[in-house]
């Protein structure tokens, strides 16, 4: 069984389905019986506090200053919108522990990368991916960020955290920066190739590997597919599906646990939906159907 977090308190009204698609990913699911729901408990907000400025945290809880509470793009602000972001946030911790448990684990979820520090940004709200680094300060987190758009925020949390190493393969720049354990592979949106991708991840795999990573966090952003507003003219469904595989079965292969989240995209809902099911359908052939 591949254990998935998610609540049904994962769903708020956005004008993006980023919030919309979690819930229609959920009951597409319903009937599959090689999954395992785990719904995660309400998160200390003290422990968002530690990860980002206590103002802004206190701002998005309450809704004021509302400029600031939605300074990441979901406006107005209303308390279903924050209520789901702080379960999403639980389940990223839960999801965490589920993976060392198990190898493999996955949290129904989205809005991370960008969020800096001091604020959230481009509809991430809190940075969930530093948020395991800080949380499990005794084990090295590495980000595979596989989102059309750089991980900048997540790049800016590895010089705040000595255990988190963000890798992103990107076909829009979005400001992603480099630092020491904060490297990037721009492939572009129009001029890449498939080759490059490949390449791309095995260089991610490597470097994990020579940092030792204790976890990977596979960010399975879906606006690169070549249908979505965002995405790459060249990176058709099979591609994606293919590197996906690639991904499940070298941390697989190389026995370092994985927990994955759905990360971006923007097309139509009902395609998108059955892009971030298939994802899920790959992880578990790859870890408990021997298909590699």
């Amino acid at each position: 069984m591949l254990n998935i977090c998610y609540s049904p308190e994962y769903f708020a009204h956005t004008h993006t389905n980023s919030m919309e698609k979690l819930s229609a990913v959920a009951d597409d699911l319903h009937d599959c019986n090689f999954i395992r729901l785990h719904e995660p408990q309400p998160i200390d907000i003290q422990i968002l506090k530690q990860l980002h400025d206590p103002t802004y945290v206190d701002a998005f809880m309450t809704g004021t200053p509302e400029k600031l509470a939605t300074f990441q793009g979901f406006k107005p602000w209303n308390t279903q919108l924050r209520d789901a972001v702080l379960r999403i946030n639980a389940g990223q911790i839960l999801a965490a522990e589920l993976a060392w448990e198990h190898q493999i684990s996955a949290n129904l979820a989205q809005g991370f990368h960008h969020a800096v520090y001091e604020f959230g940004n481009s509809f991430c709200t809190f940075n969930g991916l530093a948020l395991i680094a800080q949380q499990f300060p005794d084990k090295r987190i590495f980000v595979l960020d596989c989102d059309q758009h750089g991980g900048n925020g997540t790049a800016e949390f590895t010089r705040r955290l000595d255990n988190l190493f963000n890798f992103s393969i990107y076909g829009l720049a979005f400001g992603c920066p480099s630092y020491p354990r904060a490297e990037t592979r721009h492939i572009h949106k129009d001029k890449g190739t498939f080759a490059q991708y490949i390449i791309a991840i095995h260089e991610a795999f490597q470097a994990a590997i020579d940092w030792k990573a204790d976890l990977i966090i596979y960010q399975a952003g879906m606006d690169c597919h070549q249908d979505d507003p965002c995405g790459s003219s060249w990176f058709k469904t099979e591609y994606i599906q293919h590197c996906e595989r690639m991904v499940f079965s070298l941390a697989k292969k190389h026995g370092i646990p994985l927990m994955f989240v759905l990360a971006g995209g923007y097309q139509a809902l009902e395609p998108l939906v059955q892009l971030h099911v298939e994802t899920i359908k790959i992880a578990h052939q790859v870890y408990y159907t021997n298909s590699m």
